[in-house]
């Protein structure tokens, strides 16, 4: 068996191009487009790269972006006044903080100071709340790009076996609550997990997320399986890797995402999908009667 590669990239163009024809219906409706604030703290080359790559995806579909940059050595009060700030902002609909943050930063405090309704990084707890609940606004970009991968493959989740390997706040818990609820059956494995291949062998569906070059291996995988590898890790000699061993799981797996070209530019995409999706929210919370007004009120 040789797996069909779900190539993230062909899927995120889709997904652009109708973010770009919602941009342009709220253009023609509002008379602006969507706005998009990013913050960022330090000079971590990962994370300016990131950002750039964030911003040309505004540009991109058309939606306005901001971009504030800070010393490391910043005061994180003058951060989280920004946040305010632009939590008043009728122009901003969806706010980014770039991570990581330095550490002498309060992450929790940083990340809750952002509107929930702004939180297009689906950080804040009442996004990730929400998601227990069924509730949530923004779900986090990272998760909700694989599901709209296993979607665009017609790849059904009911009742299916998945194993997430990785247990972070941004992609393994999220994704396990996001699976639970297309009913599938989850089963959550981390760095102490022991003998991960007995979990892993498992799954109809593994989603990879641990942070380690080729942690996975073929005689961990059962034949068939769908493979979705969120790592992404550089190697000393600078070639990109996930966590999963491509070429020899490939030849197991029924589909498999490639690293890069796969779930990475899915999640710059969802962030799109997120922010238009929040000026949607606003305008039509403004044609609400009397809306406006209440607004003006409250500030």
């Amino acid at each position: 068996m040789t797996a069909k590669i779900i190539d993230g990239s062909a899927v995120a163009r889709t997904i652009r191009d109708e973010c770009r024809q919602r941009v342009q219906r709220i253009v023609a409706h509002s008379g602006a487009p969507p706005g998009l604030a990013v913050i960022l703290v330090g000079s971590d080359p990962a994370s300016r790269i990131y950002i750039k790559n964030k911003i040309r995806a505004c540009g991109d579909v058309g939606i306005r972006s901001f971009r504030f940059d800070y010393l490391i050595d910043v005061n994180q009060d003058e951060v989280v006044a920004k946040i305010a700030e632009l939590n008043d902002d009728p122009a901003v609909h969806g706010i980014l903080v770039q991570l990581p943050l330095p550490a002498s930063f309060d992450m929790a405090r940083i990340l809750h100071t952002i509107s929930a309704d702004k939180d297009v990084d689906g950080f804040h707890l009442y996004n990730v709340g929400g998601l227990v609940v069924g509730g949530t606004v923004f779900p986090p970009c990272t998760p909700y790009g694989v599901l709209k991968l296993l979607e665009h493959e017609s790849i059904s989740l009911e009742g299916k076996n998945v194993v997430v390997v990785g247990a972070s706040n941004i992609v393994g818990k999220p994704m396990a609550l996001m699976l639970m609820q297309h009913e599938a059956t989850v089963c959550i494995c981390h760095a102490k997990t022991r003998d991960l291949a007995q979990f892993t062998l498992l799954a109809d569906v593994l989603v990879v997320a641990a942070g380690y070059p080729n942690l996975i291996l073929p005689q961990m995988v059962r034949t068939g399986a769908v493979v979705i590898d969120v790592g992404i890790n550089r190697l000393p000699d600078g070639k990109l890797v996930g966590d999963v061993d491509f070429a020899g799981v490939a030849a197991k797996a029924s589909y498999i995402t490639p690293v890069p070209g796969g779930v990475g530019p899915m999640t710059v995409s969802m962030l799109l999908i997120n922010t238009v999706t929040s000026c949607e929210r606003w305008l039509q919370h403004l044609s609400i009667p009397g809306a406006r007004e209440r607004l003006a009120v409250s500030r």
